[in-house]
């Protein structure tokens, strides 16, 4: 593994026009997180609901509901990103607001962290090329863990770049062990695969061995990891045993082939599990397909790009395109200075048609992101409308705060409803019936379940509503169980 070398005298002259001055990158990455910033504000935030995973992050800092169960694979990292805001209020769109501002000023950093090994031009395309994906301008006012693992991930390597160029002060290195923290604070499996090319390429290198640099790396990387590790040895009975059970909610880690299932998420699925959906779009993969063949420079970024995508690819069952965001962060910076250095060779060359060209399939390319961001915007929007519209529906008949909600969707509903989420079976299992039942008779509880199901267990005498959740699959009913609940006779409608 062996980092680019040194742009030489005559490639930057390709960048940069001849005969002018080219300034810094600092106010270019900064036009781009204006950019970035102002269309999560304008498409993404407004109208915006909490989603089933938001909810449960969001409930341990603050926000409308008592904490939700906290399964095994999570990490607090995004609790402790969104508890500012979410101490402060219980606003959604507060909270989008708050983090589209702060993923914005966060990508401008990361770039800014290349300065010293990349140019402009190739610094602001590859922060245009991330920001304009679909998956990157959705997750960006989310509160969810993977953008800010992509963000860690970029400026790591930019750090790790930077030492291995020649920068090896101690404030180099302090900064690739602070981002591994990072990453590893909001996932800490994204820490180890982010880690694990950036301290190998710190020793391994020949005429480079940077020992300073593999140790920031290796201690970023533990101590990002120690919340995850003292909650498993205080809720689990130690670091193994967490780690089973991470790997059974998550269907079990091993060979899975899971590239074709990635392809097919990028036509607008949030998640995709099981994936067993026809590839409706191909040409929502193409720019996923050329990633292999345009990431042949910068080879740090790209080793650590692909890294970061094996445990995805290949080790778990399903996909979600927030998954790669690190990877797509780390091969914008190859892709990057390919498509830069295209331009300035057609430029130069008075090539016209080359140029039109290469603008054409990037517009394109931007066009089709668009178009699939807002088709997940709008189906976004819809569940967050359902799980509002059946929280009110249990807030009118009586179950209102404090109370409990379990069964089908009940995470998020509960959270909408101001209620606490038990589960009874299932990954977030932390009660049981009989328990329920009891809990029942000093709060309002309620069990929800889908059309088809059968009356789940210790719902003996509860009595039995509809619930307005729309078409979709979810749950179309409530079993109020027998206590304060069960003395309200408004209806649902």
């Amino acid at each position: 593994m062996q980092e680019c070398p040194p742009l030489s005298p005559t490639r930057k002259a390709e960048f940069a026009r001849p005969g002018r001055r080219t300034s810094g990158p600092l106010p270019w990455l900064t036009a781009v997180g204006v950019v970035f910033a102002a269309v999560q504000l304008s498409f993404v935030v407004p109208g915006s609901g909490l989603a089933w995973d938001e909810t449960v992050y969001v409930s341990q800092a603050g926000g409308n509901a008592p904490p939700a169960f906290f399964s095994a694979p999570r990490a607090r990292g995004i609790s402790y990103l969104v508890a500012p805001a979410a101490a402060l209020t219980t606003s959604t769109t507060a909270l989008r607001v708050y983090l589209a501002l702060l993923s914005a000023a966060a990508l401008v950093v990361a770039l800014w962290v290349w300065r010293k090994v990349l140019p402009t031009p190739v610094l602001v395309c590859a922060g245009a090329l991330f920001a304009g994906l679909w998956p990157t301008l959705f997750y960006g006012p989310a509160a969810m863990p993977n953008l800010w693992c992509a963000l860690g991930a970029l400026a790591a390597a930019g750090w790790a770049a930077r030492a291995m160029r020649g920068d090896a002060g101690r404030a180099v290195a302090a900064g690739a062990g602070a981002a591994v923290a990072l990453v590893a604070l909001m996932r800490p499996a994204d820490g180890f695969w982010l880690a694990l090319p950036l301290a190998l390429a710190a020793v391994l290198v020949p005429g480079r061995r940077l020992p300073g640099l593999c140790a920031a790396v290796i201690g970023g990387l533990l101590a990002g990891c120690v919340p995850w590790t003292a909650e498993a040895y205080a809720h689990y009975g130690g670091l193994g045993p967490r780690l089973h059970r991470a790997g059974e909610i998550q269907g079990g880690l091993g060979w899975n082939l899971a590239i074709d299932d990635h392809l097919r998420a990028l036509a607008g699925r949030t998640l995709c599990r099981p994936c067993d959906i026809g590839w409706e779009n191909p040409a929502t993969a193409l720019w996923w397909v050329a990633l292999p063949l345009l990431t042949a420079a910068a080879l740090l970024a790209t080793a650590a790009g692909v890294s970061t995508a094996v445990p995805y690819l290949f080790l778990v069952e399903y996909a979600a395109p927030r998954f790669l965001l690190p990877a797509y962060a780390l091969l914008a910076v190859p892709v990057a200075e390919y498509v830069a250095y295209l331009f300035a060779r057609t430029r130069r060359a008075r090539r016209p048609a080359g140029v039109a060209a290469l603008t054409l399939a990037l517009t394109a390319h931007l066009a089709v992101q668009l178009s699939v961001l807002s088709h997940v915007v709008r189906t976004s929007h819809a569940t967050a409308a359902e799980f509002a519209s059946a929280a009110g529906a249990l807030n009118r008949l009586g179950v209102r705060p404090p109370c409990v909600v379990s069964g089908d969707h009940a995470v998020p509903i509960a959270y909408y409803a101001g209620c606490a989420s038990r589960q009874t079976d299932g990954h977030d299992a932390s009660i049981t019936p009989e328990e329920l039942r009891a809990l029942a008779r000093r709060v309002p509880t309620a069990v929800l379940t889908a059309e088809d199901e059968e009356p789940p267990s210790g719902t003996d005498g509860a009595r039995v509503v509809p619930l307005p959740f729309g078409r979709g699959p979810g749950p179309q009913r409530t079993y109020l169980l027998p206590g304060p609940a069960t003395g309200r006779t408004l209806s649902a409608g």
